[in-house]
């Protein structure tokens, strides 16, 4: 078990202050940490070495065992129900939370490896939506998550928590689309869009080659000056009455269709 280096009684304390300004957007630009919450978010972060600063857990409820047992070297502090309140943006407190710098993806990394399946979202602003489109890129293989400009901040509370951990399994990276999408195409990347006026059923085209399927805003849809470099829209075909699918569900429907594709490519092949 590691040792602890400090206990933190008051919410008046210096470093308390500092953690809960990164509930805040401006206090993670400002300082270039988030914070996760949660005993599985923190086993996430770990297994993924993720860049672990500090674990912050509930003296009350002690240190919390089989995370010790793999976090020996990152600082803890043990802290009162206070502070942990004054930390967390939850109701209930989960009594241990962790302190983690942000990583520097760009757009070199990204075009590092063999990234053929990756959703690009262009100002997807809802919390819950871009969790659930992590995790359904994390469910399928996915090589990689882009969040355009005007996209809901990932280390946002309620986002985190969203993702379930998935955030860990992929790399995700904030990009100017208007920058990265055309150097994608360069690299033989095919552009997919999602129009409730496109004629092309999203079943009837080929998802098997280097894609990126790009979704936009709940209500606006995708920007015009993105849809502008796409090389084809597509559209879910729908039997019921429904007008269109939330933004994450679409995109989680596209997922899966890039993925059957595959599969069943591969498979006939052997």
């Amino acid at each position: 078990m590691t040792s602890i280096h400090t206990e933190i009684m008051s919410v008046q304390n210096a470093r308390v202050k500092e953690w809960a300004q990164l509930l805040e957007r401006r206090g993670r630009d400002k300082q270039g940490k988030y914070i996760i919450e949660g005993y599985h978010l923190v086993e996430e972060a770990l297994r993924a070495e993720a860049s672990v600063k500090t674990i912050v857990y509930s003296l009350e409820k002690g240190v919390p065992v089989g995370l010790a047992q793999q976090a020996p070297f990152v600082e803890w502090v043990g802290v009162s129900q206070a502070v942990l309140e004054k930390c967390s943006d939850t109701q209930t407190p989960q009594g241990v939370l962790a302190v983690v710098a942000r990583p520097q993806l760009g757009m070199d990394e990204l075009f590092a490896g063999e990234h053929d399946l990756v959703v690009v979202l262009d100002g997807v602003q809802d919390p819950g939506n871009l969790g659930t489109i992590i995790r359904s890129a994390d469910a399928v293989g996915a090589s990689a998550v882009v969040l355009g400009r005007g996209t809901v901040d990932l280390y946002n509370p309620k986002t985190i928590r969203s993702t379930m951990g998935s955030m860990y399994h992929l790399p995700i990276v904030e990009a100017d689309l208007s920058l990265l999408l055309p150097r994608a195409r360069e690299r033989g990347v095919r552009l997919v869009t999602t129009s409730l006026q496109a004629q092309r059923s999203c079943y009837d085209t080929d998802l098997r080659q280097p894609t990126w399927l790009i979704l936009g805003n709940e209500g606006k849809g995708v920007s015009p000056e993105v849809e502008a470099q796409s090389d084809v829209q597509v559209i879910i075909p729908m039997q019921g009455k429904a007008e269109s699918l939330n933004v994450a569900m679409a995109a989680t429907v596209l997922l899966f269709e890039a993925s059957r594709q595959r599969l069943v490519y591969n498979n006939n092949k052997v």
